[in-house]
């Protein structure tokens, strides 16, 4: 596993509403940390074990479809 997965702590990912995204490409070029990508030329897919949550995405996401999320707590 790369070191990048191994230490994120971070309480927040990002997550994509497949059915409105347009698969522009936005999120990929604004990710700070690579978790985004295009999956079959038709959605944005997130990383969710290299996402930091920082919510850049999100913001420049024009079709709106990227909201954060809470991690779930493991205990």
């Amino acid at each position: 596993m790369s070191e990048r997965r191994r230490n994120n702590s971070s309480r927040r990912f990002a997550k994509v509403n497949r059915a409105v995204c347009v698969a522009c490409g936005t999120c990929a070029s604004v990710c700070p940390k690579q978790a985004a990508s295009i999956k079959n030329g038709c959605w944005a897919e997130i990383d969710t074990a290299i996402c930091v949550g920082c919510g850049l995405c999100a913001k420049a996401c024009p079709a709106d479809c990227i909201a954060l999320a809470e991690r779930a707590v493991a205990g």
